[in-house]
């Protein structure tokens, strides 16, 4: 059994000490899935969804989410990210949209976690916009793509069948 790193000798819950980590360039790259109807999507294409600028927002609200992964996810680092990227992108063969989410730092820890929650808030984004006229959206797929950096080295998921 491997040692777990959250935990002090004592059973005790802890940050861990990255002090000591050689700080090298870290990426993540995190992914999502929001179905919705048809008619959802082509409210979104039009620009009539009743709280303006979806996607927009959707993005912005994942970057900004990034940026305080640390105050939602208890252990988690602050981080100074070098670069947060968020994509909302139609998909009429779901019917919904891909959400994909990149985040970059040097640092001495990885940026899975700020990855993740840029897409899964910009994903909330899209429920919360859409919501008046499509209750029935299903938000899934959240996943990990990549990450590179560290002493663990590069990471890739395998290819997804949807």
């Amino acid at each position: 059994m491997s040692e777990l790193t959250h935990l002090d000798q004592d059973g005790r819950v802890h940050m861990v000490d990255v002090g000591a980590k050689t700080v090298t360039e870290r990426r993540a790259v995190a992914s999502a899935r929001v179905l919705c109807r048809r008619e959802t999507l082509q409210l979104v294409r039009d620009d009539k969804a009743p709280k303006g600028a979806v996607i927009t927002t959707s993005e912005l609200a994942g970057i900004m989410a990034s940026k305080r992964t640390h105050e939602l996810i208890p252990l988690c680092h602050p981080l100074a990210l070098s670069k947060v990227s968020v994509t909302v992108k139609l998909d009429e063969a779901l019917p919904g949209f891909r959400l994909q989410a990149e985040v970059r730092t040097q640092g001495q820890t990885g940026v899975e976690m700020e990855a993740l929650t840029a897409v899964t808030v910009a994903a909330l984004t899209l429920y919360d916009m859409l919501k008046a006229v499509d209750r029935g959206m299903v938000i899934e797929a959240v996943r990990l793509e990549i990450k590179s950096g560290g002493k663990s080295g590069d990471w890739a998921a395998e290819e997804e069948s949807r």
